[in-house]
């Protein structure tokens, strides 16, 4: 079975229906290999399916979404960008100066997830997050 056909049984199984462009964005999902903005998703899918819509992107991507899928992120750029989500939660640490984005693992959020449950029984969803900062080059810069 191949990863879109896999998706697409995950979907039928919550309920949804599946149709060609809805095969289509997540073809373009799962081939990204990495963020890849709504637009960009659109872009792809109109060229084997050319009346689909933005707003049908949009829609599948938030049911994506909601099934805990994809991960959507504001990387800083303008445009939220989206991931088919991975086994293991990352993060990322993005430099406001430069622009440059090193990864993050997710253990660095255990202990806050536990403090959270157990200072206010509150169940976090921290499954990506984008930090912002400076990185080490542009704090010796702006140091200078």
């Amino acid at each position: 079975m191949s990863c879109e056909d896999e998706a697409a049984e995950m979907l039928r199984r919550a309920g949804h229906k599946i149709t060609p462009q809805r095969v289509l964005i997540l073809r373009a999902l799962r081939h990204a290999g990495g963020h890849i903005s709504a637009s960009q998703i659109a872009e792809q899918v109109r060229a084997a399916y050319p009346v689909v819509d933005v707003s049908t992107v949009y829609r599948t991507l938030d049911v994506l979404k909601r099934m805990r899928l994809v991960t959507a992120t504001d990387m800083g750029q303008g445009d939220v960008v989206f991931e088919w989500a991975p086994a293991t939660p990352h993060h990322h640490l993005i430099c406001s100066s430069c622009g440059h984005v090193a990864e993050l693992e997710h253990h660095y959020f255990d202990r806050l997830a536990d403090q959270l449950a157990a200072d206010f029984s509150f169940a976090a969803d921290l499954h990506h997050f984008a930090i912002f900062g400076l990185c080490r080059g542009c704090q010796i810069e702006a140091d200078a």
